[in-house]
């Protein structure tokens, strides 16, 4: 392979440093090119550009490949609980024994919430949206801890900190919404147990985790912890190259997430779902719209990925866990009887088959969290709990690269210059 691309322009000849990655991708270095030749790129979406080097995720959505740092998803779900995933994907290598216990104990020493941060949380009205209370007190944070943006002091003290209090944050929202009291975190519990607990729990009975729901939900969010330079990512990383701290890097991470095109797909399965459901529950129906799209301006939500191109490994992992807690669980959903229609129809009518239109990772989430009683609208906190260890990798990585400030270019096509008409003469 040729070291240097050549491009011409009105005559003249430039040469472009060829890159290619661990894994062969290869990529041409424009990074001089408008110094060089006046011209920049157009990419909407910025689908065809790599905005910087990463060590932390790959993703091959033509073979169907996920990895965190080397380990492939299937690997990770099966054998890993998601602390050591997050400390995996946060400090490049799995965690010894001991560092793994002090990771953990770390994390169980931070769970706390200063109470100050519930005055701020209570001003919210109960019908908030808790993605938009969750990014708020994420973006408070930085109040009660200074240190984070004079110098960015003790950054892993932070991390340890976001990893701690995420969950606890997450739960207020769904606690009010039902009328109780909050739950305070409970130490000696383990992670994932620990916000189960603070979700689930009533102060007048007790409350034991089910191993079944507590490992479905562990999958669940090592599937989401890293997903290369998607939406929210991106966003991280942009916010970050201004030396924003990891709070608000983070709460802008969470923004970026809540948009139904990103993080809310799981919620648009359930509704759809429900649609289906208030209209006669007519799966058969349904399909053949889909079908039709182009007539029906009807879409199914769930089924395929802009990035895998042959199917999403992570909902091989994911149907599993599904099939297993509903199982366990012995749920008489009509809504899930429905979801359970449309993945057969989907696995086996040629017309899905053929384009590849697979169930994906969000379908099979929204069932889970259904399945467990997790309302919809938090179905994107929960999301973003898992996407938060790869968040705060890539914030970490992006500011140990010492990467510039993100700034993309632009093609203006507004009005040429004018002259300005004073206000009486218009």
């Amino acid at each position: 392979m040729a070291n240097n691309a050549e491009l011409t322009v009105d005559g003249k000849s430039y040469s472009f440093p060829v890159l290619e990655g661990s894994e062969h991708e290869k990529a041409f270095d424009i990074s001089a090119l408008r110094d060089q030749t006046g011209y920049v790129t157009l990419d909407r979406g910025y689908k065809n550009t790599g905005a910087t080097q990463s060590a932390i995720t790959f993703l091959d959505g033509e073979e169907g490949i996920l990895r965190y740092r080397g380990y492939s998803i299937e690997d990770l779900a099966s054998k890993a609980s998601f602390l050591e995933v997050a400390y995996l994907l946060i400090y490049g290598e799995l965690p010894t024994a001991n560092q793994y216990e002090t990771f953990s104990n770390g994390i169980r020493r931070h769970t706390l919430v200063n109470e100050d941060m519930r005055k701020i949380f209570d001003g919210f009205p109960v019908s908030a949206h808790p993605m938009c209370v969750l990014a708020s007190l994420v973006s408070a944070m930085s109040a009660f801890y200074p240190d984070s943006y004079e110098g960015n002091k003790n950054p892993d003290l932070h991390i340890v900190r976001l990893l701690a209090k995420l969950p606890t944050l997450a739960t207020w929202s769904y606690k009010r919404a039902l009328g109780h009291p909050i739950n305070y975190p409970k130490n000696q519990l383990d992670y994932i147990p620990n916000f189960l607990h603070m979700m689930f729990a009533l102060p007048v009975e007790d409350y034991k985790v089910d191993p079944v729901v507590a490992e479905a939900l562990n999958v669940l969010l090592i599937l989401h912890a890293d997903h290369e330079q998607n939406c929210s990512t991106s966003t991280v990383r942009l916010v970050g190259s201004s030396q924003a701290n990891l709070y608000s890097s983070i709460s802008a991470g969470i923004s970026a997430l809540w948009g139904p095109l990103h993080g809310g797909a799981n919620q648009e399965v359930i509704e759809m779902l429900e649609d289906i459901k208030a209209d006669g529950g007519d799966v058969g129906k349904y399909i053949d719209m889909a079908k039709n799209a182009k007539t029906t301006g009807f879409r199914l939500f769930g089924f395929g990925h802009r990035v895998y191109k042959n199917f999403d490994p992570r909902a091989k992992i994911i149907k599993k866990a599904a099939d297993d807690v509903l199982a366990k669980l012995g749920v008489n959903d009509p809504v899930l009887e429905i979801a359970k229609g449309l993945e057969e129809a989907a696995l086996n009518d040629p017309y899905f088959v053929q384009r590849k239109l697979y169930p994906n990772v969000d379908f099979y989430s929204g069932i889970i969290y259904r399945a467990l009683g997790i309302p919809t609208n938090m179905f994107t906190v929960m999301f973003a709990i898992g996407r938060l260890p790869g968040w705060i990798a890539q914030w970490k990585e992006m500011r140990e690269q010492k990467e510039p400030i993100g700034r993309p270019r632009q093609i203006y096509t507004g009005a040429t210059l004018r002259e300005f008409v004073p206000l009486e003469q218009r």
